[in-house]
């Protein structure tokens, strides 16, 4: 099975670019896309008849903001949008799919840029989150979270660190968490089969950034440790353009 998770910064943006090509040239199984912006019924008919595979979308309610998708060759066994929760469902942030005995979360996580409010309201969502998983995890499920996390884990997981540590992304607070859900039952699939590979997922279109190698790693693969011996691969596409991130790529027995 194959899985890729692409933060596109506006589906519409990409499918006037033509960036989603390369993703139907893949023949992935599923294909998650975060930070959407938009609504199907905001797609023109070309764009729509350009999309290759059938798909579930959960947009925001405030329009041109957030929104996720996820594309699947076979329909899912069960599909959820959000979390249930309206607190967190309003943004359009979360689909959970279930492919045999896999379940997966499309994610695109808050970004805390905009200040205290949204760093508390990110570590809150971070926290929802974890609950559900280990309700999951204690029933025995099998998960793999992905998408767009907005914070790198470790020093590692950006060009620079020591200049970035009061910056929301690499917060203390926030790597807090996702060492959290490493503690509960969840691997950092790529850093497992890299540990010492510095690869990037996101970069700033400021500063010619992605051509000086000033980037992050903020897009992820965190899967339940039982799915450990059936990963092949993950992959960062790093060399596709079309967004300022870039496709992420799991490979799972």
């Amino acid at each position: 099975m194959k899985i890729i998770s692409w933060n596109v910064n506006g589906v519409r943006a990409a499918l006037t670019k033509n960036a989603l090509s390369w993703a139907w040239d893949q023949s992935a199984d599923v294909l998650c896309l975060q930070e959407v912006k938009a609504r199907p019924e905001q797609l023109n008919e070309q764009q729509l008849q350009s999309l290759k595979m059938p798909f579930v979308w959960n947009p925001a309610q405030r329009p041109g903001y957030s929104g996720v998708a996820t594309f699947y060759s076979d329909t899912p066994d069960e599909i959820q949008l959000g979390f249930g929760d309206p607190k967190f469902d309003g943004e359009g942030r979360v689909i959970r799919t279930r492919h045999r005995d896999l379940i997966l979360y499309n994610i695109y996580f808050p970004n805390g840029q905009r200040g205290k409010e949204r760093v508390d309201y990110k570590l809150e969502f971070y926290a929802r989150l974890l609950e559900l998983c280990d309700e999951l995890h204690r029933s025995d499920e099998r998960i793999i979270i992905t998408g767009d996390f907005n914070t790198a884990h470790r020093p590692i997981d950006l060009k620079n660190p020591r200049e970035n540590e009061t910056t929301s992304g690499f917060l203390p607070e926030e790597r807090e968490w996702i060492q959290k859900f490493l503690d509960h039952g969840f691997v950092d699939v790529y850093r497992q089969l890299y540990p010492d590979r510095v690869q990037y997922t996101w970069w700033t279109y400021r500063v010619n950034a992605r051509a000086r190698g000033i980037g992050w790693r903020l897009d992820y693969f965190l899967i339940s440790e039982s799915l450990l011996p059936r990963i092949k691969d993950v992959i960062i596409h790093e060399n596709v353009t079309g967004s300022d991130h870039c496709p992420v790529e799991i490979e799972i027995l």
